[in-house]
């Protein structure tokens, strides 16, 4: 008679897919490379196709197995929805919850409170990986996002953890050297720090007039000798005294309380960069991502 796919195979070859490698999914599941790859071809053997091309050092999945990872995550998450459905608000979130952040904030504000959230949840395991580069909203490697700005994206959920806003700034040093720009336009004449981060346009900052209502918006481009994709580095080249700066509040409000940042041209806004977690919609009945969601928001509902 012959095997068929078993369902205790789904989360074994999502684990394996996320990891990347027999040798670190051995590592993951604390077992031998040997032994992974002998249930990998026990899988193979039962779905009648193989569905890893190995090498010594990756792997990559074939047609057939890209096939069989998005039902088995489907048919995963199926599960998880029905159980959260039966159990209601008695169920513990349990089980493995992928967390995707930009590296400054997810490195100064989202590891810290994972480290908190999984000593009030310790059956849940937290994988976190850091990024410039935000995934795809339609990626299936991580169950929730942490972002700056609503998405514009109607198939996914986006709920909104924390006000933000993007400010200018420079350094007493600097703005004593080159002086203090009074409008927009007066920053052509300045060094600004160029950061490079995701889809946003570089090397343009947009700002708009906060009288009279809906101010009037500028354009304006920037140019400086500073450019970087690192967050962290721009703030602490504009703490040098290298030029003018636009960063989120969250990453610069001590510099500002202690004098050694100085906001400007306070009369104009910048785009709106409002903290979210973003995850898919089929996501909103797993317990896990409700209860990690709902901490991160009152963790950070304590700052700024």
């Amino acid at each position: 008679m012959k095997e068929s796919v078993q369902a205790a195979d789904f989360g074994f070859f999502s684990m394996l897919a996320s990891a990347g490698s027999l040798s670190a999914a051995a590592r993951e599941l604390g077992l031998t490379p040997a032994a992974v790859s002998k249930r990998l071809a026990l899988m193979e053997r039962r779905a009648g196709v193989p569905l890893v091309n190995r090498t010594t050092r990756r792997m990559q999945l074939t047609p057939e197995g890209e096939v069989y990872l998005t039902h088995a995550r489907h048919i995963l998450e199926e599960i998880e929805t029905l159980s959260s459905l039966l159990g209601g608000a008695r169920q513990r979130p349990t089980g493995l919850l992928r967390v995707n952040a930009t590296l400054g904030f997810g490195r100064s504000h989202v590891a810290p409170a994972i480290s908190r959230f999984v000593e009030t949840y310790p059956d849940v395991s937290v994988q976190l990986q850091l990024s410039v580069t935000p995934p795809p909203l339609t990626d299936d490697a991580y169950d929730v996002c942490i972002r700056f700005g609503e998405p514009p994206d109607g198939r996914v959920v986006a709920r909104r953890l924390a006000p933000n806003r993007r400010i200018l700034c420079a350094s007493p040093a600097y703005l004593a050297r080159r002086g203090v720009p009074l409008t927009p336009r007066d920053l052509a004449k300045h060094s600004c720090i160029g950061i490079r981060q995701g889809d946003e346009a570089y090397g343009v900052w947009r700002l708009s007039s906060r009288r009279g209502g809906a101010g009037k918006a500028e354009t304006v481009r920037i140019h400086g000798p500073l450019t970087t994709n690192d967050g962290e580095i721009a703030v602490n080249w504009a703490l040098d005294g290298h030029g003018v700066l636009m960063r989120a509040e969250w990453d610069i409000q001590e510099y500002l309380a202690d004098g050694r940042l100085v906001l400007l041209l306070p009369d104009y806004a910048t785009p709106e960069a409002d903290v979210h977690a973003v995850y898919a919609q089929r996501h909103q009945f797993s317990t896990r991502v409700r209860a990690f969601v709902d901490f991160l928001a009152a963790e950070l509902s304590g700052k700024p």
